[in-house]
């Protein structure tokens, strides 16, 4: 046998092995994915009931109860409860002494997310490219969906419906999101998160009633 042959068995050889290497440790991997123990959806463990006692909860926030946010007060006008697949979150709309209105949104993910946002009505702007400048500032497309809502109390929307979604982000954190309720055309509004310390909750509704 000559040496080149050698040679070419023992490469041939190597290679052999380490595709069965690769192919035990994709097998293993895949394994280790299918025994996982899955996490349950947006529930954290290390939620703080002593601020949720203390402040009020924002999970259980509903029409009819008054909000506190940056020392300006709030009524709960009304709520939407809203899903995609099995994931859910919560939006609400407030209304402040002098009638202006703003949304807060009610999300874990799994830790308590709060964002306050601000309806830009006469925005031009509109949803799809991979970056939106809008009031000199640069948002990179975040996350896009469909969702379905439920309403109770006041909201300007029927009881029932389908909403698109796409939210932009800038590297700083500040958040532009567009939604479409049905046919209507896109809704723009500036989100800032809030810190759970920012809010106080005064719960005065009874029951929650779904429309």
């Amino acid at each position: 046998m000559s040496e080149t042959l050698v040679y070419v068995l023992a490469v041939a050889g190597c290679l052999v092995a380490v595709g069965g290497l690769v192919v035990a440790l994709v097998a293993l991997r895949r394994t280790r994915r299918q025994t996982r123990p899955a996490a349950p959806t947006g529930v954290d463990p290390l939620r703080d009931h002593d601020a949720d006692a203390l402040r009020g909860d924002p999970r259980k926030l509903r029409p009819g109860d008054l909000v506190e946010i940056r020392q300006v007060s709030y009524a709960v006008r009304g709520s939407l409860f809203l899903t995609e697949g099995e994931w859910s979150w919560r939006e609400h709309l407030l209304e402040d002494t002098e009638g202006a209105r703003r949304w807060l949104s009610v999300e874990e993910d799994p830790e308590l997310e709060l964002v306050l946002w601000t309806a830009e009505p006469g925005a031009t702007v509109t949803p799809g490219p991979p970056t939106v400048d809008f009031d000199g500032r640069r948002y990179h497309s975040d996350e896009s969906g469909r969702a379905r809502w439920t309403g109770t109390g006041t909201t300007g929307l029927n009881p029932t419906g389908g909403l698109r979604y796409h939210d932009y982000r800038t590297s700083g954190g500040a958040l532009l999101s567009f939604e479409r309720y049905g046919d209507a055309d896109w809704e723009v509004a500036r989100g800032e998160r809030l810190h759970r310390a920012e809010v106080m909750i005064y719960p005065q509704a009874g029951p929650e009633q779904v429309n």
